[in-house]
């Protein structure tokens, strides 16, 4: 797959998500008030142990524009009908994951950097100094925002993996980009304890990098295994839990390279749907983790039950 990124493109991925500017923990409503919604989630994946963690979610207007703008107004709430969601709102949610292969424990991307994370990790029993490795699926600021805490790591011994594609990219970005800056700041001062992997790539037992490039230069999925059992991480691959399914040829406005985004979720989407593997997406609804089927000439996410959820 061949990426064409241009430098409006990369400025475009360098201002992204401003959805993530002001995420906050989702609020469940109870009886006589508000109780927090459980914000960890953990179940088993044959011997490993796997935690989805919300370190936030924030509700915006105008989806069309970043999910459907090649399509007609109609089509677009068509489908949203169709869903049983409206068409001119939507919920984001931001959900690391974090497993337990029975000898490491290993962080899939860090969130905003707005301490959503530290409280998800405090209510699964986690403590961020026993975090043994931090893979940075891609570089956009809702997934390397909580690398630092004060100037400081966050997961002090921690070694670090990431696509050597994507910290080339952002790392040569010139100063006053967005990303560029993050990455300077966030992430290059622990560069020298990183491995940068390419596709098929072993990050730890049981985990195997996907490549998936086209949201970002170096956009990576993750395969767990374990007990002849897998699930696959599939970061910000679809960013919505309708649209990116039903239409997986629309672009995301935050896609750096649309049309090669667009192949990575057909492939990787079809290879859910047909061999029936789960999936945890990072901004699908918490606790993020569902399956693919395929309807018409695209897909529908179905969120887990019972199944993954003991």
């Amino acid at each position: 797959m061949t990426l064409t990124l241009t430098r409006r493109a990369a400025l475009g991925g360098a201002a992204a998500l401003p959805l993530a500017a002001a995420a906050t923990p989702i609020l469940a409503a109870g009886h006589g008030g508000k109780a927090e919604a459980p914000i960890a989630h953990t179940f088993k994946l044959g011997d490993m142990s796997v935690t989805t963690l919300l370190d936030g979610s924030a509700m915006r207007e105008g989806p069309k524009e970043m999910f459907g703008a090649s399509a007609s107004d109609e089509e677009f709430a068509q489908v949203s009908a169709e869903n049983f969601i409206p068409a001119d709102t939507l919920q984001f949610y931001f959900t690391p994951t974090v497993i337990d292969t029975g000898g490491e424990l290993v962080l899939f991307d860090t969130g905003l950097g707005q301490g959503g994370i530290g409280k998800a990790l405090d209510a699964a029993g986690v403590s961020p100094d026993a975090i043994d490795v931090v893979v940075i699926t891609h570089m956009h600021p809702d997934h390397i925002g909580g690398m630092m805490t004060d100037g400081a790591p966050t997961f002090p011994n921690a070694r670090y993996v990431t696509a050597s594609a994507e910290y080339n990219f952002w790392s040569k970005m010139e100063a006053g980009n967005r990303v560029g800056d993050m990455v300077a700041n966030l992430v290059t001062p622990l560069a020298e304890k990183m491995k940068f992997i390419d596709d098929g790539a072993s990050v730890a037992p049981g985990v195997t990098s996907v490549a998936s490039f086209g949201h970002t230069p170096g956009h990576m999925c993750f395969m767990l295994e374990s007990g002849g059992r897998q699930l696959l991480l599939t970061a910000d691959l679809a960013n919505h839990y309708v649209w990116s399914f039903a239409r997986p040829d629309w672009a995301f406005s935050f896609d750096a390279s649309p049309e090669d985004a667009a192949a990575s979720r057909r492939k990787v989407l079809g290879m859910l749907a047909a061999d029936k593997i789960p999936m945890i997406g990072y901004h699908m609804p918490f606790p993020a983790a569902g399956y693919v089927e395929t309807r018409g000439d695209g897909f529908r996410y179905v969120p887990v039950s019972y199944q993954l959820m003991g």
